[in-house]
């Protein structure tokens, strides 16, 4: 194993504080791994997102006017505790309510609840969505039903942009659970991610393996085959998506999202295959975004998440000002 690390126990804490050197307006909570918004708009309803650290820019890099007020860092690919999470709460609660965005995954939907019930005994008002974006599987390592991956990132936005406009606690729930019913993710892998700690790859591919619908801490996707080109990937990967939606709209907005150890070159080329296919099957990119959003740690592969855009308020919400600073 090589990377750039001291103690690899160390690494959740020291990338986390150098964040907080690089991004000032932002702050390290102290004797926990949240990142939160040093000023949080008074009489807004907070957002706040989480998990295991390893997904790099996420969740901190999504902190800042109108996008998350807190992101909660657990250790790599490890929920964080509900004391992390109930401390994000009350450190960024400005009276109007707080919302919790929760991708699938056991441990997160049962830590992020449990904070949510403590916030609650202290007078808090706070309620949640669960994100079940992607279709590769269902019912896979450390779920039940469908995982939350890069989609996430689009609820994100829409939702930050709604608490920074004024909405209210019962609109920002109602908000959510309509837009996660238009949100559909896949991703593919190359070569497999390593944990620091662990020292070597989580699972195995050969020079010239593939996996189909891989998660995003390494979990087994639907299929294992020989290398595909690029146009073959977005192929297999559109019909995927096409498979397990019925959307009525073919407006869409598109994140073609990086792994980690994805070039931009080999992104971009992905992107013209699949913007090329969908044109021909009738669908309108109308909002698009590229690079490493959602990662997993060094694993080479992308995702690729397809976001109906069924209220023409959500595209205004996605293209409304952030300052975060992974946007």
């Amino acid at each position: 194993m090589k990377k750039i690390l001291n103690n690899p126990s160390d690494v959740v804490t020291e990338m986390l504080a150098g964040f907080v050197q690089i991004h000032e307006d932002v702050q390290l909570l102290k004797d926990t791994h949240v990142i939160a918004r040093r000023t949080p708009q008074d009489g807004k309803v907070a957002i706040i997102s989480g998990g295991g650290s390893g997904h790099e820019p996420a969740h901190a890099g999504f902190v800042g006017d109108g996008l998350l007020d807190a992101a909660v860092c657990g250790q790599v690919f490890t929920s964080p505790t509900p004391d992390q999470i109930l401390a994000a709460i009350k450190a960024v609660h400005t009276g109007a309510g707080v919302f919790l965005i929760i991708k699938n995954y056991s441990g997160d939907c049962m830590n992020f609840e449990m904070a949510k019930d403590l916030a609650e005994m202290e007078g808090i008002d706070v309620d949640f969505v669960i994100v079940n974006d992607d279709v590769a599987v269902f019912d896979s390592s450390f779920t039940e039903g469908r995982r939350g991956v890069a989609g996430t990132l689009f609820m994100h936005k829409v939702l930050g942009a709604a608490a920074k406009n004024g909405a209210r606690l019962t609109d920002i729930k109602a908000l959510a659970d309509n837009v996660v019913t238009h949100l559909a993710s896949v991703g593919f892998a190359i070569s497999p991610a390593t944990v620091p700690e662990v020292g070597k790859p989580g699972f195995e591919l050969s020079a010239t393996e593939m996996e189909f619908g891989i998660g995003i801490h390494g979990e087994p996707g639907y299929r294992r085959e020989e290398l595909k080109s690029s146009r073959e990937i977005a192929v297999e990967l559109l019909d995927k998506l096409e498979e397990e939606t019925s959307w009525s709209s073919k407006k869409v907005a598109v994140l073609f999202n990086g792994m980690g150890a994805t070039p931009l070159m080999e992104q971009y080329v992905f992107a013209n295959d699949v913007l090329t296919l969908l044109e021909e099957r009738g669908y309108e990119a109308v909002y698009k975004k590229l690079g490493n959003y959602m990662t997993a740690i060094d694993m080479a592969g992308m995702s690729l998440t397809l976001f109906e855009l069924a209220d023409a308020q959500w595209l205004d919400y996605l293209n409304q000002h952030t300052d975060a600073p992974a946007w």
